[in-house]
């Protein structure tokens, strides 16, 4: 999981790049396009393409309904976001996750999964604060939104994992974003430029590992565990806004990351004492 959030980080701060010479749903497209011959590449080389047709369509279909409309609103709010706020409001997700695992997936969520969750969260409003501006503006609302969507995914993703294969859901969810971002882009499609073909590049291999690693986190580990860890994001936005936008975090960050380290910590704790007392 870990693996996972390191590689989407930097496939977010590319998108924000993008985003700034692109559509949002263009960007998405993108994301598609670009890790379509990855994925397939994949499946060819681990003999897996004549599985990719033995899968439950329905939640295939929402699945790629659900990544179009996420990366559309995230590359949307990153245009006007920076990204430690975007990822400040998207961190409602592993809330979302723990919630809907209880219904959905028939998996007991502890009290302490609850407590690391809640303290997670207020780690994150201390570290990064969103001012009320950002919170009441279109762009937050949409990476909110994008968050709704991306807790829906996982926890759909971790159903198709009971019986389709890892490289089924890589591959239909590339194709469906592809297909479904593209053909919204299509009309107002922005011509690429060349000096971005690295970058879509990159787009397209952040994209691809990420989303590799977070099928198979989701596939090995219960959902309410998993889904804290997706708080190390946080060091990685810290990071990268220095990197690219030099902007260094400030005494209540270094105080948010501790409370968020010490949650997931506390986690790991409590289910390794879980499973040695089960």
């Amino acid at each position: 999981m870990l693996a996972a959030i390191s590689f989407f980080a930097w496939m977010d701060a590319v998108m924000k790049l993008l985003a700034a010479h692109y559509p949002a749903v263009q960007v998405a497209a993108l994301r598609g396009i670009a890790g379509l011959p990855l994925v397939c590449l994949y499946l060819w080389w681990r003999g897996d393409a004549g599985r990719v047709l033995q899968v439950r369509w329905p939640l295939h279909l929402l699945r790629g309904v659900l990544g179009v409309a996420m990366l559309s609103l995230f590359a949307y709010g990153l245009q006007t976001l920076p990204m430690a706020v975007a990822y400040t409001l998207f961190f409602i997700g592993p809330i979302l996750i723990a919630l809907l695992s209880v219904p959905v997936l028939k998996e007991r969520v502890r009290r302490s999964h609850w407590l690391a969750l809640a303290a997670g969260m207020l780690g994150v409003l201390v570290a990064l604060r969103p001012d009320q501006d950002a919170l009441l503006s279109w762009g937050a609302l949409a990476v909110l939104a994008a968050a709704c969507c991306y807790a829906v995914s996982a926890i759909t993703g971790r159903v198709l994992t009971r019986t389709d294969s890892n490289g089924s859901l890589v591959f239909w969810m590339t194709l469906l974003i592809a297909v479904g971002a593209g053909g919204l882009a299509a009309r107002g499609w922005v011509p690429l430029r060349a000096e971005h073909a690295w970058t879509i590049v990159a787009l397209a291999v952040t994209g691809f590992i990420g989303q590799m690693c977070i099928t198979e986190a989701f596939r090995h580990g219960q959902a309410a565990v998993v889904a804290p860890f997706e708080y190390a994001a946080l060091a990685w936005a810290v990071g990268l806004d220095w990197l690219l936008w030099r902007t260094l975090p400030d005494a209540a960050t270094l105080v948010g990351a501790a409370i968020i380290v010490a949650s997931g910590l506390y986690l790991v704790q409590q289910e390794r004492r879980a499973r040695q007392l089960g």
